[in-house]
Parts: structure tokens; C-alpha cells; sequence
């Protein structure tokens, strides 16, 4: 099978089955059906906070770092092929004018290719500011989301996978998603959340990915975009 080039739109183990590798072409929109769904996600979560009132931590970080969108990730072998943070990110941002739990929030929103490949994309939806309450965000910010013209389903269900010596929060979950058309690829998405910053990262790659080492992947991804404010 062969896989088309990705879409021109904008852009997102043993704990269960190997999931099938994708499609050689991919279906039109697909990275702009994995950050639309984040987006969408994203905003959902704004507004049920904002109508619940809950508030369970009252207190911000100080802004001390920041997200940049470089020029390779995951040591070098992803390169960027799209940086659409000032579009996409801007309305990421936007969406979190009424939250309660984030302040000063700019977005984020890149994706990588691996070099000399056609396909094998890792998708960063990202933002940064201050942030509390991280751990039930990174929690509802993985949860199943489709588009107009898929549909997602949670293969593996979201697993906390945070170690004692991890900079920050992060959990993984394994996701269907399938088009009208009968194609489907099945992948992972990560989220790591601190006080600063909050990316959801998705791996499109036709190689199976333990959810343990997509784990430890975000968190380089995360090491690579991080910048301290000076």
C-alpha cells in the first residue's frame, strides 16, 4: 500500500493489541482533524469548568518558561513541516479567555515529519501561561474526540504514566480513528501538563508504539520546545 502526502490544511504497547499500521495514503485532513479535535476538546473542557465554578486549586504558578516550536524534535530525526501556531495556536488561545484554571495562555501548534519519510508525522497541540489544577486537565484533555469526517474510538483507554522523576504529569491513551471511506489509522496521544505549559502530542507512525516509551517520547518533545523566560 502506499500512503498520499499529508494534507496542505492545517493541523493534532503491551497494554493491548498492536494496532494496525496506517494507511500508505493518508485520508484528506488528517492533521487537521487531530488538532481540530484537540481545539475543540480543549474548549469543551473551558466551558464545563467555567459553568461547574469549581475551582480546586486557587493559586498560580509564576510564568517561568515558555513553548517554542524548533526546528527538529525527538533528537534530531523529526524535522518541522508545519508551524501553524499562528493560526491554529492563536485560536487555541483564544479559546481559553473565560477558563479558570489558566491565565495569559498563548498557543502552540506544529507538526514534524521524520527525515527522509513520506509519512511518520508527530503532531504537537500545544499552549503556555500559567496553569493549576494539571492533573484533572491532562486527565479530560484525553479523552475520545472526533471531527466532522471521522470518528474516534479509545483502543487503550488513558493510563497515567507518570514516573517519580518526571519533570511533569504526563498519561497516554491508544486511539482509533476512521474515516467514511473505510480507512482507519490507529495511533497514540500523549499529554503532559505543568504549571506553565500543556501539549497534546500525537504519534503517526506505522510502527507499534509502547505507551511507556510514548510516554518518555513526549517528554523529550517537551524537553526540545521548552524555553525558561530569561
Amino acid at each position: 500500500m502506499s500512503m498520499p502526502s499529508a494534507p496542505q490544511s492545517a493541523h493534532l504497547d503491551p497494554w493491548g493489541a498492536p494496532p494496525l499500521p496506517p494507511p500508505r495514503t493518508r485520508p484528506v485532513g488528517l492533521i487537521a482533524a487531530i488538532v481540530g479535535g484537540a481545539f475543540l476538546l480543549i474548549a469543551a473542557i473551558v466551558a464545563a469548568v467555567v459553568l461547574s465554578g469549581k475551582v480546586f486549586d486557587r493559586n498560580f504558578p509564576r510564568a517561568e518558561s515558555t513553548l517554542t516550536v524548533p526546528h527538529t524534535v525527538l533528537d534530531g530525526r523529526y524535522e518541522l513541516r508545519r508551524n501553524d501556531s499562528a493560526t491554529a495556536g492563536r485560536a487555541v488561545a483564544r479559546s481559553w479567555r473565560f477558563g479558570l484554571d489558566a491565565e495569559a495562555v498563548h498557543g502552540v501548534v506544529a507538526s514534524y515529519r521524520l527525515k527522509g519519510a513520506d509519512y511518520y508525522d508527530v503532531v504537537v497541540t500545544g499552549m503556555y501561561g500559567r496553569f493549576r489544577n494539571t492533573a484533572s486537565l491532562r486527565t479530560r484533555l484525553l479523552t475520545a474526540n472526533g471531527s466532522a469526517t471521522t470518528t474516534v474510538k479509545v483502543v487503550v483507554p488513558p493510563r497515567d504514566l507518570t514516573s517519580p522523576a518526571s519533570p511533569a504529569g504526563v498519561s497516554c491513551e491508544y486511539l482509533t480513528r476512521s474515516w467514511s471511506g473505510g480507512q482507519t489509522l490507529t495511533y497514540p496521544v500523549c499529554v503532559w501538563a505543568d504549571g506553565n505549559t500543556v501539549a497534546r502530542v500525537a504519534y503517526m507512525t506505522a510502527s507499534y508504539i509502547d505507551l511507556k516509551d510514548a510516554a518518555e517520547q513526549t517528554l523529550r518533545v517537551r524537553s526540545e520546545m521548552l524555553r525558561p523566560i530569561r
